[in-house]
């Protein structure tokens, strides 16, 4: 790292600290970069390179994780952890939670509650699997090896929603996947909870071939930000469905598998097994 790149490596992190600390001021571009003494557009274009996101988003990221630490653990109302996150009422709060987590404060706060969902367990060529399944369709699919960890698991993402053992048709659906039939893929239905950003990553990651891999930078320019290879990483790490959403077609630039949140070892053999898939197909 040269003198230029430590001198910048400096700002941000001062400024990351800053944001950090006062993100209850809601500080904006022109301020934040008059701390770090750079023009805001400087600021701006120097900020995404190092962070991989804009000194806005990061902010709106504090913001968002602070106030869902006051609606689970302390059960605050919606206007105080507005008050309470800086945020000037509770529609400022409600459209920050449906754009970072697309869903509203209450829905968050009630983390599920009023829903339905239906799981079983199933075994895969890869290792058994949870799937589980709403009315509208499948919205958690996950390799696990043991059933009460995997339901543990799946409480985690939907605490609070009305669970019952039972198989049914949307999960016989998409499980009918393993049986290499792609071509039925539009036919399963899914109901999926994630912001604008990861909802286009991850139907960008439908689009990618069987026994073909993409990049994460190649992901990023797709959904129209080349820049955002780390944000691309991150959203990938948040697939809800295994397999169906093929995280594991992506790869980084160096060749390197990267990682995956069911093992790289049950990546390699899935990666492995749909090239041999199509290779046979020739």
């Amino acid at each position: 790292m040269n003198e230029q790149e430590q001198l910048n490596y400096k700002r941000i992190a001062e400024a990351i600290e800053y944001i950090k600390n006062n993100f209850r001021e809601q500080p904006n571009l022109d301020e934040v970069a008059s701390k770090v003494h750079l023009s805001p557009f400087h600021f701006q274009r120097l900020f995404r390179e190092w962070a991989g996101t804009t000194p806005k988003k990061f902010l709106q990221y504090i913001s968002i994780e602070h106030a869902k630490k006051l609606l689970t653990n302390q059960q605050a109302t919606l206007s105080d952890t507005a008050f309470e996150t800086g945020l000037s009422g509770t529609g400022r709060l409600h459209d920050l939670f449906i754009r970072i987590e697309g869903m509203t404060p209450a829905e968050y706060k009630n983390g599920g509650k009023n829903l339905s969902i239906n799981y079983s367990f199933a075994e895969s060529p890869f290792g058994p699997m949870i799937v589980a399944s709403t009315p509208k369709g499948v919205c958690y699919m996950a390799f696990e090896e043991q059933e009460e960890k995997a339901l543990t698991n799946l409480k985690v993402k939907f605490p609070h929603a009305a669970m019952e053992r039972k198989s049914d048709l949307l999960q016989q659906d998409a499980l009918f996947i393993f049986q290499n039939n792609w071509e039925r893929l539009p036919e399963i239905k899914l109901h999926l909870k994630g912001t604008d950003f990861q909802l286009k990553v991850w139907e960008t990651l439908l689009k990618i071939p069987m026994g073909k891999l993409a990049t994460y930078g190649t992901i990023a320019t797709q959904v129209g930000n080349p820049n955002a290879s780390r944000a691309v990483g991150t959203a990938i790490g948040s697939n809800p469905v295994a397999f169906l959403i093929p995280c594991h077609r992506v790869i980084q630039s160096s060749g390197n598998l990267g990682g995956y949140m069911w093992g790289n070892t049950r990546k390699t053999a899935i990666i492995g097994w749909e090239g041999a898939q199509t290779s046979s197909e020739i």
